[in-house]
């Protein structure tokens, strides 16, 4: 285990947080990772982030939160393009009442918005998967959340990376915005469930129209604070072949040489 999380440390672009002694005891710790790269352009990176606040503030999350066993969660957020973005990091916040989720929310509205280049899903998995370890909180359950609408084509191999989150205990779930074609074979649900999710439950959300971004982000962040497990046709597809998981960096590359 130890050796895990040092691969972790070492392949997360921003050094960990030293943990605190004693942390409280919480039903779920959950990192936010959101894709903020250029493939969106700055209305849908807009609703996705409206999205994200209104789910935050929504009754169904709130009452998810309080029907737990120690009825409070811990919470996190950043954003990511082709590494974690710079400043966009809302550090671990207590979720136990209606107010704390309101000022997480809060918090999140007031952020600017920008877009980056590339995509690094790697890069979130170790980020996120770094500041689960070194938070404050002892978690029942830990949980990536990964919201994306492209395929790794930046860093480390992304299966690589989701595998050491998975062996440290960590499940990573995904949230896939297929607006428009994302190049991998069998859809961009079929290369999140290959190659990026992982864990006991772990679970892919296709999202298909931007407008259903809100309900699918509330959707997932329910599921993921009450440990329940998703329907069927959340996160299985119908192509049973393996994806290639460095799709991404092929396309890069090849259209690098072009």
């Amino acid at each position: 285990m130890l050796t895990t999380l040092a691969m972790l440390f070492s392949l997360s672009s921003t050094p960990p947080l030293v943990a605190q002694a004693a942390g409280s005891e919480v039903d779920v710790k959950l990192v936010l990772a959101v894709d903020t790269s250029r493939s969106m352009d700055f209305e849908e990176v807009r609703i996705q982030r409206e999205g994200y606040v209104e789910a935050l503030r929504h009754k169904e999350f709130i009452d998810a939160v309080r029907n737990g066993l120690n009825g409070r969660i811990a919470i996190s957020y950043f954003e990511w393009a082709g590494q974690v973005v710079p400043g966009s990091v809302i550090d671990w916040q207590l979720i136990e009442t209606q107010q704390d989720a309101m000022a997480f929310a809060d918090a999140l509205e007031r952020r600017p918005i920008n877009t980056q280049r590339r995509t690094s899903i790697s890069a979130a998995i170790a980020h996120g998967a770094a500041m689960i370890v070194s938070s404050p909180f002892s978690g029942m359950r830990q949980v990536i959340d990964v919201s994306g609408d492209g395929t790794n084509n930046s860093g480390n191999p992304v299966a690589t990376t989701r595998d050491k989150a998975v062996e440290a205990g960590i499940v990573i779930n995904g949230l896939t915005l297929m607006l428009r074609p994302s190049g991998a074979p069998g859809g961009l649900d079929k290369y999140y469930a290959d190659c990026v999710i992982g864990g006991p439950g772990s679970f892919v959300l296709p999202v298909h129209r931007i407008e259903d971004f809100a309900i699918a982000v509330r959707r997932k962040l329910v599921m993921e604070i009450s440990g329940l497990h998703p329907p069927a046709q959340v996160h299985k597809v119908a192509d049973t072949a393996k994806t290639d998981c460095m799709v991404g960096e092929k396309q890069w590359q090849d259209l690098f040489d072009r």
